[in-house]
């Protein structure tokens, strides 16, 4: 149950913070002009948030296996 929980924030965590990176970055590199915003907001939701919700709960997954350092 503890290392659900974990690999759950994980991936909520990195969900966030890879839409919001990719977000910008779609905003700085794409040469769209008709709806650049709203290519933005779809590549980050649909692209690099899942992307970052996996790669969260892998690294969940493993800070949860290891065990404690004293």
């Amino acid at each position: 149950m503890r290392r659900a929980a974990w690999v759950l924030v994980f991936a909520i965590a990195a969900y966030l913070l890879c839409a919001m990176l990719g977000y910008a970055a779609v905003l700085l590199l794409s040469g769209n002009q008709h709806d650049l915003e709203l290519e933005a907001a779809m590549t980050a939701i649909f692209v690099w948030g899942p992307l970052g919700a996996l790669l969260g709960a892998g690294v969940g997954w493993v800070r949860c296996s290891r065990p404690p350092v004293d």
